[in-house]
């Protein structure tokens, strides 16, 4: 998935999610975000990031999840090593 703001190209960050024009990967900004970084810490720190942006990378971290297929495995107890 991507948006007018992220791009996914393999010559870029090893084909990470990037915020266009930048190398600024989206990974990036949502550790700082989760690390406690504020939007405004991130735009002073990013002069090349916008608001939007950094909504782009949360919506795109989002959507990401969303689609995640989850299976789940039958509660076995692991077999002990005799």
């Amino acid at each position: 998935m991507t948006t007018e703001r992220i791009d996914i190209d393999p010559a870029i960050m090893m084909g990470k999610p990037v915020i266009r024009g930048t190398r600024i990967t989206v990974e990036l900004i949502l550790r700082k975000l989760a690390e406690g970084a504020s939007e405004g810490e991130l735009l002073e720190d990013y002069p090349h990031l916008t608001t939007e942006d950094i909504r782009a990378a949360v919506a795109y971290g989002a959507a990401s999840v969303a689609h995640e297929e989850v299976v789940l495995l039958p509660n076995e107890p692991f077999a002990s090593k005799s």
